[in-house]
């Protein structure tokens, strides 16, 4: 439901609305931008933060993780990394990419244009096209902006805890604290995990589209997530992960496989 227009109180000041008022301010601010989910009516993070923040993260990575000495590997990661940049308007000589030394099966994009994918990867990915899918899901992030709009909800959802925790203080309402405190886990699990969740699937949508422009095989993504689901222990319950189930990330990508095949270079006949 779209709340961009839904707030209408009239002023009253008693403490019981001026309570309701900063509440409803602090926790429905983000919703009066937009009804797109990554509207936000204030930008509390500038992109030089979000920048500056992608650059330190890189930074840290690279002085804890060794990067790998398998050239072989190193120009695979290369040479997808550029034909998915290219397919998706990049200019890949602006990019760093790196493949780390690391037996962990990840793979990253940062704000920033860096791109790191650990050599654990290559136990999942059988071929090119499904390492395709896993660096093509990471520029999705990247190509989405989902960084700074992740970080513009934990710094609503900050300011909203904080805003509410001076509204009950000044009202005098019994356990304060320890209300504000459970509605800041609410805010936690009922908005930025699922947010997070939504933008994975939308990363895994935007990556299958461009790994198909960039001439590698789409039907090739879902068969790479059903790998990762038979070779990665048991995961925590589906409500409290920031990453959807695989079964149904596998199940959104199969529909949308025949959708990419039409994205495909055409083969000169």
């Amino acid at each position: 439901m779209c709340l961009c227009h839904s707030f209408h109180a009239p002023f009253r000041p008693d403490r019981r609305r001026t309570l309701g008022g900063l509440t409803a301010t602090a926790l429905t601010a983000p919703l009066l931008g937009g009804c797109d989910g990554d509207d936000w009516a204030i930008n509390l993070v500038p992109e030089s933060q979000v920048q500056a923040l992608g650059l330190q993260t890189w930074n840290q990575i690279r002085a804890r993780t060794p990067v790998s000495r398998d050239e072989r590997r190193q120009t695979i990661v290369r040479s997808i990394a550029d034909r998915l940049l290219r397919a998706d308007g990049h200019d890949p000589s602006t990019w760093q990419v790196v493949l780390f030394g690391s037996a962990q099966v990840n793979a990253f994009a940062l704000p920033g244009q860096r791109i790191g994918v650990f050599e654990g990867m290559f136990r999942v990915a059988e071929n090119p096209h499904q390492l395709a899918a896993v660096v093509g899901h990471e520029i999705g992030h990247v190509t989405a902006r989902h960084s700074q709009s992740r970080l513009n909800a934990q710094a609503w959802k900050n300011l909203g805890v904080q805003v509410l925790n001076v509204a009950l203080g000044i009202s005098n309402v019994r356990y304060a604290n320890e209300i504000a405190a459970v509605l800041g886990a609410g805010a936690e699990f009922g908005l930025l995990l699922p947010y997070s969740r939504n933008q994975e699937l939308q990363a895994d949508r935007l990556g299958l589209f461009t790994m198909a422009m960039a001439g590698f095989d789409p039907s090739q993504a879902p068969v790479l997530w059903q790998r990762m689901e038979a070779m990665l222990p048991q995961r925590g319950p589906t409500f409290l992960a920031t990453h959807p189930a695989p079964a149904t990330r596998i199940k959104e990508l199969e529909a949308l496989v025949p959708q990419a095949r039409v994205r495909m270079p055409q083969k000169p006949s």
